[in-house]
């Protein structure tokens, strides 16, 4: 039986999700067209895109690389839009099936709103969009009936141990993570890390935001919420397991105690490829896992005193509000200080915890709400690092 071909808009195409998006496009080119294409700021890398996989429709949010980018597909029939606007509306598109949400941090917020309110489905990679506004996105995806897949390795597992389950209760969701490349650091050596250090993850090939979250164990913390959101449990449901071999994604355990887990290699055009397919699987090039070469699989507790980080997303979604929405913003300037070689690493934890205690709280926002709060805390922590009064 012929099947019909879902068409997907990418948005963060030339981020280290979108490319591999792509890849799994390029793999299925009979089950799935690349229909719309988004990118921030690399306009080099999204016109060869879009010569490739001839999309409908190219944007770039950053509106001083519009004209490069229309000259360079001039001879091409592709629409050729620029700025938030129209990343905002090009997901509303009728013929869009669904639409990958793998744009960094807040940017990919409003975008995802109004996907959902337009019903499309939605492949989630932005974990920052439940961690800022989970309970706003998961009241509009069940207004408008639009189903969320989960694209993040641990999350995919999750979805997938809850397959066939439906009425049987959870009791504990065991979230894994790498650890980091400095999972065995002493606090000592943590303060003198180096940006090319906390970037050269031991397991995942990801952006450098995402790879610096990683270090810190922020990712593991924001993934923690966002399960919260996508699984409907409370954050004391869900306990951080440090899994250095990255092969069991995630694992769900039930009232009988029965534990099922997913496993492969850590690769994401896997959970990539699963949310594109669901509700089935499809061949793919990915390696498979040798036990025998493997031979061991081993589990530890996150260290919450080195990591603070973490400590700090059960702290805020405990309390709620707009607490994660500080916290975030708060992680977006510490991550781009870091980066910026400005900070140290364990400064991170201190400007986020310092802007945690200053920022307003509000305990039942709206999406203004969010949007205040995002600029507030993104001026109060720039002030605490001019001032150098986070040390």
């Amino acid at each position: 039986m012929e099947v019909k071909k879902r068409n997907i808009a990418i948005l963060g195409s030339t981020g280290s999700i979108g490319r591999q998006a792509l890849e799994v496009i390029s793999n299925h080119p009979d089950r799935f067209e690349a229909y719309a294409l988004v990118a921030n700021n690399s306009v080099e890398l999204l016109i060869e895109q879009a010569r490739t996989f001839m999309p409908e429709v190219v944007v770039i949010a950053n509106e001083n690389k519009y004209e490069q980018l229309k000259s360079a597909l001039s001879d091409l029939p592709i629409k050729v839009w620029c700025g938030s606007k129209a990343t905002e509306e090009v997901v509303q598109d009728e013929n869009i099936d669904m639409i990958l949400t793998a744009m960094v941090g807040y940017s990919g917020l409003k975008p995802t709103i109004n996907a959902v309110k337009a019903g499309k489905a939605i492949a989630l990679a932005n974990k920052e969009t439940l961690v800022v506004a989970g309970e706003l996105i998961t009241s509009l995806a069940i207004e408008n009936r639009a189903a969320i897949l989960p694209v993040d390795s641990e999350h995919s597992a999750i979805f997938q141990c809850l397959n066939g389950e439906v009425g049987n209760n959870i009791e504990k969701i065991l979230l894994t993570a790498s650890g980091g490349p400095f999972r065995n650091f002493t606090s000592e050596q943590l303060e003198s890390v180096t940006k090319y250090q906390a970037l050269a993850h031991p397991k995942w090939n990801m952006g450098e935001k995402v790879t610096i979250d990683s270090s810190t164990l922020m990712n593991k913390g924001f993934e923690m919420i966002e399960a919260k959101w996508l699984f409907g449990v409370e954050p004391s449901q869900i306990e951080v397991l440090v899994h250095p071999q990255s092969i069991i994604h995630s694992m769900v355990q039930f009232e009988d105690r029965s534990i099922i887990a997913q496993l492969g290699q850590p690769d994401m055009k896997v959970p990539i490829q699963y949310a594109f397919s669901f509700p089935e699987r499809l061949k793919t090039t990915v390696k498979e896992v040798d036990f025998i070469e493997l031979s061991q699989l081993t589990f530890e507790k996150p260290d919450m005193k080195r990591f603070p980080n973490l400590s700090f997303a059960y702290e805020v979604i405990k309390i709620g509000g707009n607490l994660p929405c500080i916290l975030n913003a708060a992680n977006e300037i510490a991550v781009s200080l870091f980066l910026q070689e400005k900070i140290g690493f364990m400064d991170m934890s201190r400007l986020i915890e310092k802007t945690l205690q200053k920022a307003s709280f509000v305990k039942s926002p709206s999406l203004d709400d969010y949007q205040q709060t995002d600029s507030e805390t993104r001026e109060i922590i720039t002030e605490l690092f001019k001032s150098h009064s986070f040390v």
